[in-house]
């Protein structure tokens, strides 16, 4: 079954993991190529200003398909040689391509978002919640360490000691408890999660498209360089972005005091 239901409208592309029957497991066949075909497009398209991630049915991501690891098949069969390069080539090519995004990413996180799929949501920009979403990275429990990157994802959000008491543990926690720890920014109501992420994605969007890719690129940029680097590398992008026609309906909406129109020019 296909992985991703593409939507998009007005500046923003909704992605949806759309295995409802089975919580959206992950590692299927061609799940790192459906990734990678949707992250390239969204890339390349302009127009496309924000994305939003979420999942169908009751739950985010379950995560690794279990029922595949009992049956040691697709992405978790073979040899040690041959399931390290299934990580490779599927699994962590989504995660890639997530990482890849040059626009930002919301992940509405609707439901239970388990292992992969809490270190799926985790790659996201900004993460809201419904308050029936929980979160775990529960990898020990099935005597296998995470393998999708997230040992250096979750401790860069909730700090070191939080991340390896989750890591530990194997402990699942409720949304509330995400809020507090500063893995998401927001808890709604299951019903007004959509809505919620769409607003802010729709106030993103409004923003204009060439700045928003530069402001992205700087804060992944800053996680890894000096101040110098990163004032460096700000004035190199200022300078491009003051030559732009965005920036010009910038100024003059702002002295005409009206709402800016940004046509990506």
């Amino acid at each position: 079954m296909s992985l991703l239901k593409i939507e998009t409208a007005d500046h923003v592309t909704t992605l949806t993991l759309d295995r409802p029957d089975t919580m959206n497991p992950l590692g299927a066949t061609g799940d790192g190529d459906a990734f990678a075909a949707a992250c390239d497009a969204i890339n390349a398209d302009m127009a496309v200003r924000c994305v939003i991630l979420t999942g169908a049915g009751r739950a985010f991501s379950a995560g690794g398909d279990i029922k595949a690891m009992k049956e040691r098949t697709g992405t978790f069969g073979g040899t040690a040689p041959e399931i390290s390069d299934g990580y490779r080539n599927n699994i962590h090519k989504v995660l890639r391509a997530l990482y890849g995004l040059r626009v930002p990413l919301i992940a509405a996180v609707n439901g239970p978002a388990i292992g992969l799929g809490c270190d799926l949501a985790c790659l996201a920009d900004m993460r809201i919640a419904s308050n029936r979403a929980k979160f775990g990275v529960t990898f020990l429990k099935l005597g296998i360490i995470p393998g999708d990157g997230g040992t250096w994802i979750l401790p860069r959000i909730i700090g070191e000691a939080r991340a390896a008491e989750l890591f530990y543990t194997g402990d699942v926690i409720d949304a509330a408890t995400a809020l507090e720890w500063g893995l998401v920014s927001r808890v709604v109501d299951a019903e007004a999660l959509l809505p919620e992420a769409e607003a802010l994605a729709a106030k993103i969007a409004t923003m204009p498209p060439h700045a928003l890719r530069h402001a992205k690129n700087l804060m992944r940029q800053g996680r890894s360089m000096s101040y110098d680097g990163a004032l460096e590398l700000a004035a190199n992008t200022q300078a491009l972005m003051h030559l732009t026609g965005d920036h010009m309906e910038g100024v003059d909406a702002l002295i005409e005091k009206r709402a800016p129109v940004f046509k990506g020019e």
